[in-house]
């Protein structure tokens, strides 16, 4: 702290005659009914020597801002005290000269207690023909805020603010020290930056928002003179209420007359002020995710809210980091893409109403940050009131017979990104991109194939009366959605299809355990105790049998997290709210700082990514897609994409991933009162379907930005170990048989015989023929007879694994 010259007599006398003062005076000025002898005088003065000069001054609360991503656009404010420290400078002198003719005309004067004004005190209060005087200096009334808001006790702060002669004789010390080592602007600064204004303002920066909604820079005569009134009394002069505001109007008036009596304005500028009606804004400062500027960025704000109570930078136990959110005073910039959350909350909410039982839930997170973008739900962030309720009776039979209410159209449960209770929802066959990540990592190739058939008898066991049972057995049987996608598929057409047999049968090859664990290294956790227990046991992960088809709990922030960190080639970045967080004095704290690791390799990750780019109708050079289950979502998007769509038993969810280089977004949509839903969940068939709010949210996100593509894998991740097939037409289909498994390859006779120059029933050819992949499927043509090859078949060089895409119309989205 800076120093001013004093007179040394000068302070030397103040403090001989505070202390000879001590014992008598000011406790007869401040409290007349005491009544003090000569040897009290005398017990106060060697007191008054004996006080402690040192102040310990803690900083005041302050209030925190959230801000968009673009650093400018208002997201929440929170505080315990509304407060923001101002320089002097940017005070208007009108309200630097209001406080002091409001509070202490000497101010300038003084040396930080006034001897004159305890002595007139002590007369006016003895004498009781006046009203009662206290003699606080300015610098004494920021000695006693000073000392409340240092208090660590509660008996401090009531040792501060209590009406005995020990806690002004503390005041007088104390300020006589202070006014030593501080600038008396320093002094005015710091007690206009603590003073209580009334309605929720500390600080004249809050007061000049909350009363005149401008900064305290611009404020004039007489909202200068009515904002230094109220420190006397907030709650008496309260110009907001009808019984305040005539006597802030006396009080404002009087404060401009002392003005004209210390020669800050002149009597025309204060007779020009008084005629001017007080009108007040009456603007409390909108406090927490329940006020955020735009109503439907709530969810948005909890969940950076939750992050924050978390972070063990901010505090030991959350109670610590919740008051450093509300006090210290932080500018925090988000992750919050304006344009993307936008987007958002229009594409939740188009066609299905906050009302509606099916809640849609979307999240953006963008690849090789982490930072989330976008949180929007169909639901208002908001408490419902017990006394005027508006959520409709839940759609959970056995909480509707109680009367029970449910979340909708109002809640603050965190339904996008979980915690809470809310351990999420199963997001169907969006989880089979684990199994593909497991598979790659284990050396399969994106061109290995399987004949799946309509239905597979697993080795997974389960209850043999479970509906999902090879029927008279115990083991775990699951069917495609249509008979028609069985057949023989590579990972890039199974994935684009959706085959549900194709991926539990790879599932059981790699090993579910292996496929858990790709899943929890892309950062899906496990907050349902069911799930919990299997992932945590091996054993038990490993008879996992539907896991590949998404029969786990997630949320649509960690799905598409999840296949972020396959669109950053592998980089797992930890989700995280904030882009910077600056302190009250502006210093960066790293904790903003992305917390990013390489969980993936780069080829799995781009091997992945390729496959994913089948199921949303893209493709990339070295991909062999079929139809797609979302495969509108390319042309709608504009944009290189990848994705995977979901759908659950009896449609009691729908999910959609879809992502660009820039941006994951996941939506899943569920009735979170009622996971046993009998309403049907869709996907593009109907306008409130899930399929649309992913879209139409990275739709909008991508608007002006770079179209980037996703880099195609390469190497023997595709093609994987190629093997020489074997020739063997005109072969007895046996003797095919035979051979090509002698050859290390799996052997599948065509249903539909080709016309062949061999003999009918044996073998026209293979396809594919030439070369495949090791264990690779190897379909044995069968000889229709009639002198010529079929066109297209693998009689020759060169034929295709899978057929090439079609472009036809997509099939109905299913999990």
């Amino acid at each position: 702290m800076r120093k001013r010259d004093h007179n040394v007599l000068t302070n030397a006398a103040s403090l001989l005659i505070c202390g000879l003062l001590a014992g008598v005076v000011v406790a007869a000025a401040a409290f007349p009914a005491v009544a003090m002898s000569g040897l009290a005088a005398k017990a106060g003065a060697e007191t008054f020597g004996a006080l402690p000069t040192e102040l310990t001054v803690a900083r005041a609360p302050q209030i925190t801002y959230l801000l968009a991503s673009d650093g400018k656009t208002p997201l929440a404010t929170m505080y315990d005290e509304n407060r923001r420290d101002v320089k002097l400078k940017d005070i208007s002198p009108l309200m630097q000269k209001a406080i002091i003719a409001a509070e202490d005309h000497d101010f300038y004067k003084h040396n930080g207690v006034d001897l004159n004004g305890v002595a007139r005190a002590f007369v006016n209060n003895q004498s009781g023909t006046n009203s009662r005087q206290g003699a606080s200096t300015l610098t004494m009334q920021y000695v006693r805020l000073a000392i409340s808001y240092s208090a660590t006790h509660p008996a401090d702060v009531v040792a501060a603010t209590e009406d005995t002669s020990a806690r002004k004789l503390r005041e007088m010390r104390y300020a006589l020290q202070i006014d030593k080592e501080l600038s008396k602007d320093e002094i005015l600064e710091r007690y206009l930056n603590i003073a209580a204004f009334g309605n929720g303002a500390y600080g004249i920066y809050a007061a000049s928002q909350v009363y005149f909604n401008k900064p305290p820079s611009k404020l004039d005569i007489q909202e200068s003179a009515l904002l230094a009134g109220l420190v006397k009394a907030p709650t008496s002069f309260d110009p907001t209420t009808p019984a305040g505001y005539p006597d802030a109007v006396d009080r404002r008036n009087y404060v401009i007359d002392n003005m004209v009596q210390i020669g800050a304005i002149t009597k025309e500028q204060a007779d020009q002020a008084k005629q001017i009606k007080l009108t007040v804004a009456k603007k409390r400062t909108p406090n927490g995710c329940v006020a955020t500027n735009t109503r439907s960025w709530g969810f948005f704000c909890d969940y950076f809210y939750r992050w924050w109570l978390q972070q063990e930078t901010f505090g030991s136990t959350s109670y610590d980091r919740e008051r450093r959110l509300k006090s210290g005073g932080y500018t925090i910039v988000t992750s919050l893409d304006v344009q993307a959350q936008k987007g958002a909350d229009k594409a939740v909410r188009n066609q299905l109403s906050e009302s509606s039982t099916a809640a849609r839930m979307v999240a953006a997170i963008e690849p090789g940050s982490g930072r989330v973008r976008a949180i929007a739900v169909n639901r208002n962030f908001k408490l419902d009131d017990p006394d005027h309720p508006q959520n409709k009776i839940s759609s959970d039979p056995k909480k509707a017979k109680k009367k029970i209410r449910g979340n909708r159209p109002n809640t603050v449960n965190p339904l996008v990104t979980g915690g809470g209770g809310i351990t999420g929802y199963q997001a169907g066959s969006t989880f089979k991109i684990f199994t593909v990540v497991a598979a790659l990592e284990k050396g399969y190739p994106l061109s290995y194939t399987i004949n799946a058939q309509h239905q597979f008898k697993s080795e997974y066991i389960i209850d043999s009366g479970n509906p999902a049972a090879c029927t008279g057995t115990h083991f775990y049987c699951p069917q495609n959605a249509g008979k028609s996608m069985a057949g023989v598929h590579t990972i890039w057409s199974a994935f684009g299809a959706s085959v549900n047999t194709f991926f539990v049968e790879l599932q059981q090859r790699v090993g579910a355990e292996n496929v858990v664990k790709a899943a929890e290294k892309l950062g899906i956790t496990f907050r349902a105790s069911n799930d919990a227990k299997f992932a945590a046991n091996k054993d038990a992960a490993h008879q996992w049998g539907a896991f590949t088809l998404g029969v786990s709990q997630t949320t649509p922030l960690e799905l598409a997290n999840a296949y972020a960190t396959l669109a950053a080639d592998g980089k797992y970045c930890e989700p995280i709210p904030v882009q910077e967080i600056r302190g009250p004095d502006g210093e960066k704290l790293d904790i903003a700082n992305p917390h990013c690791e390489q969980r993936i390799s780069t080829q799995v990750a781009r091997a992945a990514v390729d496959a994913a780019r089948c199921p949303v109708g893209d493709h990339s050079s070295t991909s062999k897609c079929k139809n797609g289950t979302a495969g509108n979502v390319r042309g709608i998007v504009d944009a290189p994409v990848a994705g995977k769509s979901g759908t659950t038993d009896g449609d009691k969810t729908s999910a959609l991933v879809a992502m660009t280089k820039q941006y994951a977004v996941a939506g899943i949509e569920a009735d979170p009162d009622w996971p046993q839903t009998n309403q049907r969940m869709k996907h593009n068939e109907v306008p409130w379907g899930i399929n649309p709010a992913v879209y139409q949210t990275l739709r909008a996100a991508m608007i002006g930005k770079e179209r980037i593509d996703f880099t195609p894998p390469s190497g023997k991740i595709i093609e994987g170990d190629q093997r020489a097939i074997p020739g063997v037409k005109c072969e007895s289909i046996d003797t095919a048989k035979s051979r090509l498994r002698g050859a290390g390859f799996e052997p599948v006779v065509a249903s539909q015989k080709t016309p062949s120059e061999c003999p009918v029933g044996t073998a026209a050819g293979t396809s594919p023929d030439g070369r495949t992949i090791k264990d690779g499927v190897v379909t044995i043509e069968v000889s229709a007879g009639g002198g010529q090859p079929k066109p297209g078949t693998g009689t020759g060089p060169g034929g295709p694994v899978v057929p090439p895409p079609n472009g036809g119309r997509p099939g109905r989205p299913r999990g």
